[in-house]
This record gives structure tokens, sequence and C-alpha cells, in this order.
């Protein structure tokens, strides 16, 4: 299991669609880098003048991220991405 530490999140990118509304098949270069993503584990939050400002993302939560942002891990086979709460822009309810 990863543990993000601080105000970082463990995310999972949805797949980026394959096909334009038209049904024209896109090839892998030409897919747009998706945003959306899934909330799996968040770090315990920023200490900021000596209290710790909570994570305002749940586990579970879709969320819309930052272009090019965080870092990629690769885990038990699985593609993850850990970025700050700041690189996170919205939440899909």
């Amino acid at each position: 299991m990863i543990r993000p530490l601080g105000s970082r999140v463990l995310i999972k990118m949805k797949e980026g669609e394959e096909k334009t509304k038209s049904g024209i098949i896109l090839s892998g270069t030409a897919q747009e880098k998706p945003q959306i993503a899934e909330v799996i584990e968040i770090g315990p939050g920023e200490k900021v003048d000596g209290n710790i400002e909570p994570i305002v993302v749940k586990k579970g939560d879709n969320v819309i991220v930052s272009k090019y942002s965080g870092t990629e891990v690769k885990y038990e086979g699985e593609e993850y991405l850990i970025v700050k709460q700041d690189d996170i822009l919205a939440i899909i309810e």
C-alpha cells in the first residue's frame, strides 16, 4: 500500500477517449492526456502555523488535475500518480 505524506494525494488516472465524438479512432499519440482521476489514498495534511491543514478530497472522489502534474509511480503492476493537493483543480460530483 502507498500512503502519501503531507498534502499529497495518490490518484489513478481514468482512461482517455480512444474515439472522437464523430467516431474517428485516435492513435495512442493523438489521444489527449486524461485529466480526470480517482482518489486512491490521501496524506494526513500539511502543517501550517502549527496546525494540520486537512486534505479536502477523500478516497473514491473523481477529480480533475492539472495536466502533466505529479510523479508517476508503478506499484504491483498498477500505474498511479502522486500529486500535491494544489494540483487538484476540482471535484466531480
